[in-house]
């Protein structure tokens, strides 16, 4: 396991982390303690959750976790989660206020059963509540001791942007890390976001790294799955519906080209498909998500798993998006710099 700063500070983190989407939902405690313990025995140390997963129960099984691994575990942890989202059913039991932040916040220290979040994430923009608001807690969460780091999660790159440029104003602790959707088949992030992200000095971690099981090379084309799989469960499953993937000629060309390459590496296409994207400009860590061990611990060896650079160019540019011309197509792309003297 290789480790990398996270985003602009000075904490050091395993370029893969723990997703915990799962615990309490599609696996069980003992299987997410089965696979909290393996990831830290391969070199594993950041532990990505939030609080409304499984109705709060992933963070309660992380909880007692950590309070059955004792304190030697919980500080090699790098603890992170996320409020935002509803966790109550009132006016405030939802949103980036300094009411519901806080309460959230409170909320994930008991059930997490520790004194801090290394890394406390906002899990999305909320149009409703002053920026200005929302920043100042942080700051205050910071200075109490509550608070590591904080980040953000699925903002735009103006959202970004603005939140950065204010806590630097401001000198109030400054974001670190971006947590959005990244992976061979999502790329439109890279037009604004990883910018934004890299003019800002943050760190990516990227969630959905195999986009829904698509580049575990498990489905095939014009053949809906069924069984105990997410699309199988639910063909029509957000963002990752089998019918819209299917019938995009880009998902299949990508799914052979990331096929190929493991059959050259003699790795799994979801390994390939992992270590492409944790070689990805910005990227801190990659989030790996999985309902059983042995998901997790195939997923884990992609540590192990180096492309060439004629491999990592072969899947570049197979997945490349597709841009209007302007402003992120070539004749947009070419107005963003000039020469010194001479010419455009």
């Amino acid at each position: 396991m290789e480790y990398r700063t996270l985003g602009r500070s000075g904490t050091s983190v395993s370029t893969y982390a723990l997703g915990t989407m799962t615990f309490g939902a599609e696996s069980d405690e003992a299987t997410a303690h089965a696979q909290l313990d393996a990831y830290l025995e391969a070199g594993g140390n950041l532990v990505d959750t939030a609080d409304v997963y499984a109705g709060t129960e992933s963070e309660s099984i992380i909880g007692r976790w950590l309070s059955d691994r004792g304190t030697d575990i919980r500080d090699r942890v790098v603890l992170a989660t996320k409020g935002r989202f509803p966790t109550a059913d009132h006016p405030n039991g939802l949103g980036l206020s300094r009411t519901h932040l806080s309460q959230a916040l409170d909320a994930s220290l008991r059930r997490l059963q520790t004194d801090r979040i290394d890394l406390y994430q906002v899990h999305a923009w909320d149009a409703l509540t002053p920026l200005e608001e929302t920043v100042r807690f942080f700051d205050d969460a910071v200075a109490a001791g509550k608070v590591g780091y904080w980040g953000l999660s699925n903002f735009t790159g103006w959202q970004l942007t603005k939140t950065v440029d204010l806590a630097t104003f401001r000198g109030w602790p400054v974001p670190v890390t971006l947590q959005p959707q990244y992976n061979l088949l999502t790329r439109g992030i890279e037009a604004e976001i990883v910018p934004a992200v890299q003019d800002a000095g943050m760190g990516l971690l990227p969630w959905s790294p195999l986009a829904g099981g698509w580049l575990t090379g498990k489905y095939q084309r014009d053949q809906a799955p069924t069984g105990a799989t997410r699309l199988g469960e639910n063909p029509e499953r957000g963002m990752e519906a089998y019918a819209g993937r299917n019938a995009a000629e880009r998902t299949w060309q990508v799914i052979d080209a990331v096929t190929a390459v493991a059959d050259e590496l003699g790795a799994s296409p979801a390994q390939v498909s992992l270590s492409w994207l944790a070689a990805r400009p910005a990227v801190t860590s990659v989030i790996l998500g999985a309902r059983t061990l042995e998901q997790l611990q195939q997923c884990l060896g992609a540590a192990d798993v180096v492309l060439s650079p004629e491999q990592q160019e072969r899947l570049t540019g197979v997945s490349a998006p597709v841009w209007d011309d302007y402003p992120y197509g070539e004749p947009g792309v070419a107005q963003r710099h000039r020469k010194i003297t001479g010419g455009r």
